[in-house]
């Protein structure tokens, strides 16, 4: 499921009247400043006050309006406001203006370094969305006859990936999919994020077990932890005794094969939901095996059969991050309940729509964690949306039979 920012005028439209509000402040400010000058004559004391008025200016709007705005308000100064020169003598007003063009000078001078760290802001979170969309890549609508639904939301700030994964590839033994918890969270665990998605991306097309996957990205991980200890302790050698020793994935590899039967081999991950048309019920499996990275896997791996799709079920993947999700009152999120409700809502004829449950549970999640993540949450669904179609005729056959197909 890919999600787009809002765009069109709406956007544009608020923030040109932002910067119009912005832009009049100044303006109120100054006839304030005059007219209570002329209505209750102050011998000009009130008059450094206009001195605010392009500093305004510059923060809210730009450097433009600040000289417009500086160079009024250093005329006023220079005026006999009220006809009561009083305290407010020629020197005083000099003062005053040379006061005013000051603060318009030094206003000017760091709005320009406002507007340059702006520039630069907004290009790096370019980069930076375009380097997490290549990491964590929005999914396509359907692979090979199962439809898909993914979203993670991340517990860091401003990142939209962080220490949980997931992907979905199409092969020739069927639709592989991998989801997984890296250790930590945000920025600090996107390496092994980046590691695990490009082992699985390449291992998944070439072995035909998902025993051979697993034990090919352990491969991987292994790697990448020798790597980065060797990158940030050098003089350690091999990397023994660096604390990235204790770094661990939880992985849940699933495959869904042509005829619809699921197989899954499990590391330490929540096992996944099955989703019917009405119905919501947790894989019940065996023990799962221990994440990846803290012993070694064992030498027989063998996949769990999690039975078969129908057309319309689907399994509902997540990362630990969505079950342990509390609110301000310390509940948790009672995700079994939320999915039901998820399920009900988004059901149609031929089964619920993956986009809908994931949305629906993300909405729910948010709102009962009030926008405040304390772990990433990555959830996913795939849905069995093959069906039996007639194949065309390549020719008469005994008795005129025509064979079908499954897509």
């Amino acid at each position: 499921m890919i999600r787009h920012r809002a765009r069109g005028g709406a956007p544009a439209g608020a923030a040109r009247a932002r910067r119009a509000v912005v832009f009049v402040l100044p303006g109120l400010w100054v006839l304030g400043v005059v007219a209570w000058e002329l209505g209750h004559p102050t011998s000009g004391r009130l008059l450094p006050l206009l001195a605010a008025a392009p500093a305004i200016a510059c923060a809210g709007t730009g450097r433009r309006q600040c000289v417009l705005l500086g160079g009024l308000c250093a005329l006023l100064a220079l005026v006999p406001i009220g006809g009561v020169d009083g305290g407010a003598g020629p020197g005083t007003r000099l003062v005053t203006c040379g006061a005013i063009l000051a603060v318009v000078g030094a206003s000017y001078l760091t709005a320009g370094r406002r507007l340059r760290l702006l520039r630069e802001l907004e290009r790096t979170r370019e980069v930076a969305a375009a380097a997490q969309r290549v990491l964590l890549r929005p999914l396509p609508r359907r692979i090979d006859g199962v439809l898909l639904a993914a979203d993670h939301l991340s517990a860091s700030e401003g990142a939209v990936v962080g220490g949980d994964l997931y992907e979905v590839v199409g092969t020739r033994y069927g639709v592989r999919a991998v989801i997984g918890d890296v250790r930590g969270h945000g920025l600090d665990a996107m390496g092994t994020v980046a590691a695990m998605l490009g082992s699985f991306r390449e291992v998944a097309h070439d072995e035909p077990g998902l025993g051979e996957v697993l034990r090919r990205m352990e491969r991987s991980h292994a790697r990448h932890l020798r790597e980065r200890a060797h990158a940030e302790r050098p003089a350690s050698g091999d990397g023994a005794g660096s604390p990235l020793a204790e770094e661990f994935v939880t992985l849940l590899l699933v495959e869904v094969a042509r005829d619809g039967s699921v197989t899954a081999l499990n590391c330490g991950h929540p096992w996944p939901y099955r989703i019917g048309c009405r119905a919501v019920a947790p894989v019940a499996q065996a023990d799962p095996l221990p994440p990846l990275g803290l012993f070694p896997l064992p030498e027989e791996l063998s996949a769990v059969r999690c039975g078969r799709l129908r057309p319309g079920e689907g399994l509902f993947l997540h990362t630990d991050g969505a079950a342990d999700a509390r609110d301000a009152a310390g509940e948790f999120f009672p995700l079994t309940q939320e999915l039901r409700s998820s399920v009900e809502a988004a059901a149609a004829p031929c089964g619920p729509s993956p986009a809908g449950v994931v949305g629906r549970v993300r909405t729910a999640l948010l709102r009962h964690a009030g926008g405040r993540l304390t772990d990433d949450v990555a959830l996913l669904m795939l849905s069995n949306d093959r069906v039996r179609v007639p194949a065309q005729a390549t020719g008469p056959g005994p008795g005129g039979a025509v064979a079908g197909r499954a897509e």
